[in-house]
């Protein structure tokens, strides 16, 4: 099924401009026009997701393009890959704590908020069931 690059925008959220500025550095293809309008196969839109989760993770574009051409053997880029994947395990670590603490500190009475015991080991990533 081929999606008109309005059909693409709105499903993916991206504007037009975006698109072709995809399409130019590579990442996505068109599969032809439609008058003048360019067109896509519906598995566009899953390579615009991972192409918005992997930007939202910190990868550049052309990082990006590097891995959506990217082969088993290439085994630096799969070391980099790996490298990554801990920095976001640790990044998801301290979000986790910070969520964790203003989900408490949204229903804590200490005075002030934030030099609550709780709110402090729970930023601090200790267990606080194991606070004195």
């Amino acid at each position: 099924m081929l999606l008109d690059i309005a059909e693409v925008a709105r499903r993916s959220g991206l504007a037009p401009s975006a698109l072709r500025f995809y399409e130019r550095r590579g990442l996505i293809e068109s599969s032809g026009r439609n008058g003048l309008r360019r067109t896509y196969d519906a598995g566009t839109l899953g390579r615009l997701a991972l192409i918005s989760c992997a930007r939202l993770a910190g990868f550049s574009l052309a990082q990006i393009g590097r891995f959506l051409v990217a082969t088993p053997s290439d085994t630096v880029l799969r070391a980099r890959m790996a490298e990554r994947a801990e920095e976001l395990d640790q990044e998801i670590s301290r979000l986790t704590r910070m969520r964790d603490s203003l989900r408490h500190a949204a229903i804590c009475t200490h005075t002030p908020l934030v030099e609550c015991p709780e709110f402090k080991a729970r930023i601090e990533g200790i267990d606080p069931s194991r606070t004195p």
